[in-house]
């Protein structure tokens, strides 16, 4: 960790392992999907200890507190250490994948691969209810 009083917000969250690249990260903080503190930054906007970040992951939202800074990418384990999320954030996330687990729950699922038989049956079947 630094030494620094601050970081680029863009550093940090590819630091902290939230992007896997640190173009993927400026593209997110230019596209508005990351908030400082509630509002809209720059990819050069500085990151303090004690700043609130909101910064997709995946299909997740999270919501973290800044307890550290880096602005060298570190493996898994250190770069949890940059972040403490907070309880809503988890609350919502757990929700989330309950919520895509059930979906998936809800949708018929094959048994097998269709055999070369069932696809040319599929393939025509498409092709006479195509627009």
């Amino acid at each position: 960790m630094t030494e620094s009083d601050s970081v680029r917000i863009d550093k940090w969250l590819w630091a902290a392992r939230f992007f896997k690249t640190r173009s993927l990260a400026q593209q997110a903080v230019e596209g508005g999907r990351v908030r400082l503190d509630g509002q809209r930054v720059k990819p050069s906007r500085a990151v303090r200890v004690g700043q609130h970040i909101v910064t997709p992951r995946g299909e997740e939202t999270w919501e973290v507190q800044v307890i550290g800074l880096s602005e060298k990418r570190l493996g898994a384990p250190l770069a949890a250490l940059l972040y403490a999320e907070t309880d809503d954030s988890m609350a919502a996330r757990t929700q989330a994948a309950a919520d895509r687990r059930l979906a998936w729950q809800g949708q018929v699922h094959a048994d097998h691969r269709p055999s070369k038989k069932e696809r040319r049956d599929l393939q025509r079947f498409r092709d006479r209810n195509a627009p």
